[in-house]
């Protein structure tokens, strides 16, 4: 057996969790493979909502065990709260025994979102955009090689190992921000969340990953955050800290790159992005006001107002590349219902030349979109449950995408409900 992976094509919030909710009956174990709380995945099924931020979206399926791997950072605190808010809704993870999470994981410490908040005050107008959870902070102590790790709480020196990196950190706050702070109640909460993940299975999760696949069983790895927005890859530096493409996964998760099977890109039948940086097909009006509150684009975490536009085939083409995507998921298809005209961003008009590939820079050498107009539907697409009920007319949006990019779109979802995904090919 091999590895599927899933993840996510733009910039983020194209709708991963839903994905994976609805094909994780077919799988053994989900394994989230990096980023950190500042995720946000949705899930509705029976009339009810859940927001997911680390705990990986397979958690609401008997059969179907979820691993945090050792590429995410964890936030105890955060992490303390999901379980706890999953547990009054009726999912008592530690009693169903279903979530398993990896010793070489970081910790989010709480000295770690104060350097987040403070750099991005220092930085000014030229802040990256950081949802402020203290994740840069910990990969940076991380590839510092002096992070916090889960397995490091079950050793007898671990408060010491914390206070060591907690006086590095207020030391730094106070000569490079001039902040003193009290973080003692937060601290408090910290070790409280650390008593509570201690109960869990705390696993080698490169040995686990692997027994599973030697013993025929089927593993999804999920992604957080989108493919632009990869440390190395994305649009640097508006990105995250993590690899958020399938290479990612390979290290997040302890698996070799011959096992990777199956990579499932998702995309917004528009496009979306939080926070700063460059966003070629931004809609930075009434049009684009419009599109945000008929998609309800506010962020699942934070609640920030998502910036919103058209398809990108430069970016989309190129995060396909990246991520060797074997098929595509359409979402949010519903959301362009009503519209005259859709238009796909097709080429850029950069430095006097007209390309279609996603260039070295494109934050301080902005690219000018080039569209294509589109017929939009008028049909509502949220109470179709077959094929043969897609207007003709998305149905040649599609067609057209799958040409570009080469790569079939295979589920399109027409809603947020689990029950709202349609299976094309």
């Amino acid at each position: 057996m091999a590895v599927d992976v899933l993840l996510g094509l733009q910039w983020g919030d194209e709708g991963k969790g839903k994905i994976v909710d609805v094909l994780s009956a077919g799988y053994d174990l989900i394994a989230r493979f990096q980023g950190g709380p500042n995720a946000g995945h949705t899930l509705e099924f029976d009339g009810k909502k859940f927001v997911l931020n680390t705990i990986p979206s397979g958690i609401f399926f008997e059969n179907t065990m979820n691993l945090i791997g050792n590429g995410v950072v964890i936030d105890p605190i955060t992490l303390k709260k999901e379980l706890d808010k999953l547990k009054d809704a009726g999912h008592d993870l530690l009693a169903k025994g279903n979530l398993m999470i990896a010793k070489k994981a970081h910790l989010i410490l709480p000295t770690h979102q104060l350097l987040d908040a403070a750099s991005e005050k220092k930085m000014g107008e030229g802040k990256i955009g950081s949802t402020l959870k203290g994740i840069g902070p910990t990969y940076m102590d991380k590839t510092g090689r002096n992070g916090l790790r889960v397995g490091d709480i079950t050793l007898p020196d671990f408060k010491e190992r914390y206070q060591k990196l907690v006086a590095k950190h207020t030391s730094m706050l106070q000569s490079l921000y001039g902040e003193v702070v009290d973080f003692s109640e937060r601290e408090q909460a910290f070790f409280e969340a650390i008593e509570l993940i201690s109960k869990f299975q705390l696993v080698d999760s490169e040995h686990l990953v692997n027994d599973y696949l030697k013993q025929g069983k089927k593993v999804l790895a999920e992604g957080a955050q989108g493919a632009m927005l990869d440390i190395d890859f994305g649009s640097y530096p508006f990105v995250t800290s993590s690899n958020t493409t399938t290479a990612g996964a390979c290290t997040g998760l302890g698996i070799a790159p011959r096992e990777i099977g199956e990579v499932i890109g998702i995309f917004k039948a528009y496009c979306t992005r939080v926070g700063g940086g460059p966003f070629p097909t931004e809609l930075d009006n009434e049009l684009g006001e419009e599109l945000r509150q008929l998609g309800h684009e506010f962020g699942a975490t934070t609640g920030r107002p998502r910036r919103t536009g058209w398809v990108d085939l430069p970016a989309l083409k190129y995060a396909i590349m990246l991520n060797g995507v074997t098929q595509l998921v359409m979402t949010k298809a519903d959301v362009l219902s009503g519209f005259e005209k859709i238009y796909v961003c097709t080429h850029y008009n950069y430095q006097g030349e007209t390309i279609d590939y996603m260039p070295y820079d494109i934050c301080t050498v902005k690219p000018e979109p080039v569209l294509k107009e589109i017929e939009g539907w008028h049909e509502d697409l949220t109470g179709i449950t077959e094929t043969s009920q897609i207007p003709a007319k998305l149905q040649a949006y599609i067609a057209f995408l799958e040409q570009e990019v080469g790569v079939p779109v295979k589920y399109l979802s027409v809603g947020p409900d689990r029950k709202q995904t349609l299976v094309l090919q």
